[in-house]
């Protein structure tokens, strides 16, 4: 062994020192055993963290059932649409409502097929190990993606409801699909290169393209059968009476528990008797004469044949491009206040690229606190991995103690956590509450995630606020709720960033 080696090698006095100085301290023992029987995350777990994080919040929306994105990586689209659906059902007064995210899976397959086949084309001169090539060819038509991504996609494709186009296991479960879709794009890239070089002209080579896409569309429409091009709704409002009747058994039982209460808040004039022994709020009776039945006597709002562009903008009380991309990533080379945009980073080749702008924590904070409080739910991106408790729904620092667990403490801020490619974005969610302490600051954050019922407490997880500080990214924000400086800033020439830098990783 040189001299050089042996400087760069772990030394065996030095693992003698190591393994001493482990043993003579009683907490590593503690903690080994409790790790290696439980695992990091349950050894880590602070119960006095836990306690200092309830599920109370004092702005707190009603969304619908949860959902499940399952084994596939479309948290971005599930995001989205669990976004869209909030402001559906509460215009149409729906009990519970989900989109088809396999429709716009489907179409989000082809779209990226065909950007990458489009970008190939724009890089013909690129060495296939250029960095830029590389970027481009790291995943071809993966699952992950952005808000901007999903709202190119509804508005070439609009929105069907879950019932016109249920999930299959190709959408539950999508490695397979992908991975084949994956290598048959990079033959086509592999060809399209070499007749290239061949001096095939741009037209001969875009015809290829398009009998390529053939195939493609081919592969999605067996994998996820095809798309519908019309299809009929059904649904039925809520019943306004049930609601009625819930608030008047709730004025009911506070007049029983102090008997003070004077009126009743089920949006009629009725009054409660206002005592105690009270019986029953006037507006608890029935109204009808009719004698019950079992038949369902709601209106219903029926469409037959309306296409998905239709169902969108007749059903979707909100625009997909009157939102904006907030991020805060405090960088030296990315000041704030300014626009910016990520180069190759679409996946419908006409929609453009990926756009968002950068701002201060305040700033970026309080648009969410302002969007909330209007009652309207955020899609957001984060680094779900970092001190998240995923099975029990937690996300913050004082819950996950790695840093006793291991005896050394964790003290990367934001911006390192970026610079050095630590904690990314890599998972999109919905902000559907806000706890505000006695001080009209946030100290937690309620979270509508897209695994299931059964992760976090019924689907929906707590995140400190501090942990938003840190590892909280990008929000969606609707231009109404941003201040005047950074709605001015849309108009701004963007600085254009390579996709390899802080900020490209899609979310799934």
């Amino acid at each position: 062994m040189t001299a050089n080696a042996s400087a760069r090698a772990i030394k065996p006095e030095l693992l003698r020192t190591y393994t001493e100085d482990f043993n003579k301290d009683r907490a590593n023992l503690i903690a080994a055993d409790a790790a290696v029987s439980a695992g990091v995350l349950k050894a880590a777990t602070d119960y006095r963290g836990v306690r200092a994080l309830p599920r109370d919040f004092s702005i707190e929306l009603k969304q619908g059932s949860i959902t499940n994105q399952e084994r596939s990586g479309r948290c971005w689209m599930f995001a989205s649409l669990n976004t869209l659906r909030y402001e559906l059902m509460h215009r149409w007064n729906l009990e519970d409502f989900e989109f088809s995210e396999t429709y716009l899976f489907f179409w989000d397959a082809m779209e990226k097929s065909n950007t990458y086949l489009e970008n190939v084309l724009r890089t013909l001169d690129e060495a296939t190990d250029s960095r830029l090539f590389e970027a481009i060819n790291e995943s071809p038509a993966d699952d992950g993606g952005w808000w901007q991504m999903f709202a190119a996609l509804v508005n070439k494709y609009g929105l069907v409801p879950k019932s016109a186009y249920p999930e299959s296991e190709n959408s539950r479960n999508s490695d397979d699909f992908k991975q084949y879709l994956n290598s048959k794009l990079r033959e086509f890239a592999a060809e399209l290169r070499r007749r290239s070089a061949a001096g095939a002209s741009e037209d001969e080579l875009r015809a290829l393209k398009d009998e390529y896409m053939g195939t493609v569309y081919r592969i999605c429409a067996v994998a996820l059968g095809e798309p519908p091009e019309k299809f009929d709704f059904f649904a039925r409002p809520k019943d306004d009476d049930e609601d009625k009747k819930g608030e008047a058994r709730k004025c009911k039982a506070e007049a029983d528990a102090d008997g003070k209460a004077e009126s009743c808040k089920c949006g009629e004039s009725c009054k409660c008797e206002g005592k105690s022994d009270a019986k029953a709020c006037k507006c608890d009776k029935d109204k009808s004469d009719k004698p019950k039945t079992g038949k369902d006597e709601r209106p219903q709002i029926r469409e037959i044949g309306i296409t998905p562009l239709e169902f969108y903008k007749k059903y979707v009380p909100v625009d997909v491009n009157d939102f904006v991309t907030l991020a805060n990533a405090p960088l030296k080379n990315r000041p704030f206040n300014q626009r910016y945009r990520i180069r190759f980073s679409a996946n419908v080749a006409e929609a453009g690229d990926m756009e968002f702008v950068n701002v201060p924590l305040d700033v970026f904070k309080k648009a969410a606190l302002d969007q909330l409080t209007a009652g309207h739910p955020i899609w957001f991106a984060c680094d779900c991995t970092q001190f998240a408790l995923r099975k029990d729904g937690f996300f913050d620092q004082s819950v996950v103690r790695v840093d006793q667990l291991f005896g050394t403490e964790f003290t990367g801020d934001k911006a390192h956590g970026l610079e050095y490619g630590d904690s990314p974005s890599n998972h999109a969610m919905t902000f559907t509450g806000v706890n505000l302490g006695e001080d009209g600051k946030p100290n937690r954050w309620k979270v509508e995630n897209s695994w299931g019922k059964d992760a976090g407490k019924d689907g929906y997880y707590v995140m400190s606020d501090a942990w938003f500080d840190r590892y909280v990214t990008e929000l969606i924000i609707r231009k109404e709720y941003l201040d005047d400086a950074t709605r001015a800033l849309l108009a701004a020439e963007p600085v254009e960033l390579d996709p390899w830098q802080p900020l490209t990783r899609r979310c799934r």
